[in-house]
């Protein structure tokens, strides 16, 4: 397991981790493959989220959705950084220089933006699962999870709101937009169970209970869904594989996006 270290100073940045790292704190390898999981998920999500930037339906929807990718990429460095600390990597390396088959994500976060109805339908989807995965996490008997997962909870919380409120607002609103809620709900809804599936790099005592984790978001999803009163769908599960190295066919043009300028110029600094 990790060395000792100092909770609070780990939680308030990605920085202090690192600082922490440098220190000599590293992840036990299983952590580390746990870790780098979650990692990939948020990473993925973020770098989603940021191309709504200035095409947002609104001015404050493109504030909106690209401070909660920047949170997302705040869990996703702190993660990475913990990760990479049992192979000598640093985020950069794990974020800039692995090939798509080597990145861990579920499916549902790397799957294009869609309309404004898709991305709020998965942004309801994935902000009620991370928050059960981070209230788990925060029980972990690792560490370094626990505290980043005590910060991220809070900020989740946030994410799941916005969903929420949007979610209402266009399935009352007018029948147009109800109609591409109604939709953006339907192609997310395949990619859910992905979400629950078993992790094969979970650790005892370490990683979430995602039993628990579902049974926080069956609380939760459904009755915001029929609260906005639009109907749950029903859907054949989509093949998944994320965890394995699985991943859809628009996630190698996402990383090319994401990787070409630290690929194209290794160990640039500005």
């Amino acid at each position: 397991m990790s060395a000792p270290l100092r909770r609070e100073a780990h939680a308030s940045s990605p920085e202090a981790l690192a600082a922490d790292v440098e220190a000599g704190t590293r992840a036990d390898e299983a952590v580390a493959r746990y870790a780098l999981g979650l990692g990939d998920d948020a990473l993925v999500l973020a770098q989603r989220l940021g191309e709504w930037i200035a095409n947002a339906p609104e001015l404050e929807e493109d504030m909106a959705l690209g401070n909660i990718g920047l949170d997302l990429l705040g869990h996703a460095r702190s993660l990475l950084t913990y990760a990479g600390s049992a192979w000598g990597r640093t985020e950069d390396d794990l974020a800039y220089f692995r090939d798509e088959p080597e990145f861990r994500c579920r499916q549902i976060f790397e799957l294009p933006i869609g309309d404004f109805g898709f991305t709020i339908a998965r942004q309801l989807v994935v902000s009620a699962y991370f928050r059960g995965l981070y209230r788990q996490l925060t029980g972990s008997a690792d560490p370094v999870l626990a505290a980043i997962a005590s910060k991220a909870v809070k900020e989740v919380a946030y994410h799941l709101e916005h969903a929420e409120g949007w979610i209402r607002r266009l399935g009352l609103g007018t029948d147009e937009s109800h109609r591409r809620m109604q939709a953006g709900l339907d192609a997310v809804w395949p990619h859910v169970e992905e979400l629950f599936s078993p992790d094969p790099a979970a650790v005892p005592g370490v990683s979430a209970d995602l039993d628990a984790v579902r049974a926080e978001w069956d609380g939760i999803v459904p009755a915001a869904i029929r609260g906005a009163g639009l109907r749950v769908p029903e859907a054949p599960a989509a093949r998944g594989g994320g965890r394995e190295g699985v991943h859809d066919e628009s996630f190698g043009h996402l990383l090319a996006e994401m990787q070409v300028l630290a690929r194209s110029h290794p160990g640039a600094t500005w």
